[in-house]
């Protein structure tokens, strides 16, 4: 077995690389507790009096779920076009799922807006068990997506400083592991509001 002191810069760069995807990947995976653990309490809450079975999710959730789908496939073109070294089309395909983060936000809370204008609303006591569950999952969701924002205009701004290049491409890997984990962590939450009202 290779001693620490011993190790090629190859090798310590390899382990150094799996340290952060392993960081990562138990992030990843406390997060989805966290939503298997509120999608619990929606699935129990449902059995209540007071349940919304008619609530229809409006059409911005709808778009957004495209939008961080696209977001999701910017990032992996982001990837591999570092790995060719192409810094135009990184810069290219960093900057979009900039725009597309963004524009997934904007329309969270325009679909909010629109339940606010079907007379539903999440919190005080106008509110709903129903609509409230919805926030307090698509708030949380945000949440994490705010980190994703912050993390990828930091990897803009290494991209700029010419910190990655094809043998070197951590931190844009871990961007991509992240946002991947996004866009499914939306997809699965989407599914599951609209199927299970």
């Amino acid at each position: 077995m290779t001693k620490p002191d011993q190790m090629t810069a190859g090798e310590h760069k390899a382990r150094h690389d799996r340290s952060f995807k392993l960081l990562l990947l138990f992030a990843m995976i406390s997060m989805t507790m966290m939503f298997a653990g509120l999608t619990s309490a929606f699935i129990i809450s449902k059995s209540r009096a007071d349940w919304l079975k008619n609530l229809e999710l409006p059409l911005p959730f709808f778009i957004s779920t495209a939008v961080i789908i696209g977001c999701s496939l910017t990032f992996h073109l982001a990837k591999k076009a570092i790995q060719k070294n192409n810094r135009s089309a990184v810069t290219t395909y960093l900057l979009v799922t900039l725009a597309l983060g963004i524009a997934f936000v904007f329309l969270q809370f325009a679909g909010f807006r629109a339940i606010i204008s079907e007379g539903y609303y999440f919190t005080g006591s106008a509110s709903n068990i129903t609509t409230t569950f919805l926030y307090v999952v698509t708030i949380a969701h945000l949440a994490h997506l705010a980190g994703g924002l912050i993390s990828l205009l930091i990897i803009i701004y290494n991209h700029f400083k010419q910190k990655y290049n094809s043998g070197q491409t951590l931190g844009i890997e871990l961007g991509a592991m992240y946002w991947h984990f996004l866009d499914i962590l939306w997809v699965c939450l989407f599914l599951f509001l609209y199927f299970f009202k």
